[in-house]
């Protein structure tokens, strides 16, 4: 049989193996667990650092106008229509007498050479490259934006009211019109026979509209 202190020997033998191996376990769950938190700072870092996803710039569409060939307003309009480019080509009646004597009413151009397409700015090869297209008035790079509230007021009143092109220079009292479908318009206001009439410039083509209006309708700024 062993001794006491065998016994005792053994029993110390047998702790300290089951205290080392514990130690070493501790040690390699520690290293393991330290190892694990560091690969996730990494990625957590890494992630942050990445760049985040840029979202195009959607511009908004503006009103701009368009030089045309003469006389291929009404072509270029319905090539861009084609072409699901928003446009307006705003047209008036006019009495037209043929050589032979015979008269017909037809539809004109009110601004001649020119139409308006309501397109982002970097949709305006769209428009260039349509065949009878000329130019963007304004700067080359840049083409000169109307005003979105005057187009979309014309082209809104155009059917309501009796529009035909004025040539010339407009002198007279400034109105601005305060009732009816084209309410916010500035414009001149003119006398033709008994009749008024307010005339409003795109300045931006430098060509004028009349159209008539009542008294009332107008009111001096």
């Amino acid at each position: 049989m062993p001794t006491y202190t065998q016994a005792v020997g053994s029993i110390g033998r047998e702790c300290q193996q089951d205290f080392r191996s514990t130690q070493r376990y501790l040690s390699d769950g520690g290293e393991a667990l330290s190892q694990a938190m560091e690969a996730s700072t990494s990625v957590t870092t890494a992630s942050q650092l990445l760049p985040l996803p840029t979202q195009e710039v959607v511009r908004p569409p503006h009103w701009y106008a368009v030089y045309t060939s003469p006389r291929h307003e009404k072509r270029v309009h319905q090539l861009l229509g084609h072409r699901r480019v928003e446009c307006f080509l705003p047209l008036f009646r006019s009495i037209h007498r043929w050589k032979n004597g015979c008269k017909a009413q037809v539809e004109l151009p009110l601004f001649p050479g020119y139409l308006f397409v309501n397109i982002p700015r970097s949709e305006r090869f769209r428009v260039l490259d349509v065949p009878g297209v000329l130019s963007f008035v304004g700067p080359k790079r840049e083409p000169a934006r109307l005003s979105d509230f005057e187009i979309e007021t014309l082209r809104s009143g155009l059917h309501l009211q009796k529009f035909e092109p004025y040539r010339g220079l407009a002198i007279g009292q400034k109105v601005r019109i305060n009732a009816g479908a084209l309410q916010g318009l500035e414009g001149v206001l003119v006398r033709n026979a008994n009749r008024l009439r307010v005339v409003i410039t795109v300045n931006l083509i430098q060509q004028s509209v009349a159209v008539e209006l009542d008294a009332d309708a107008v009111e001096p700024f």
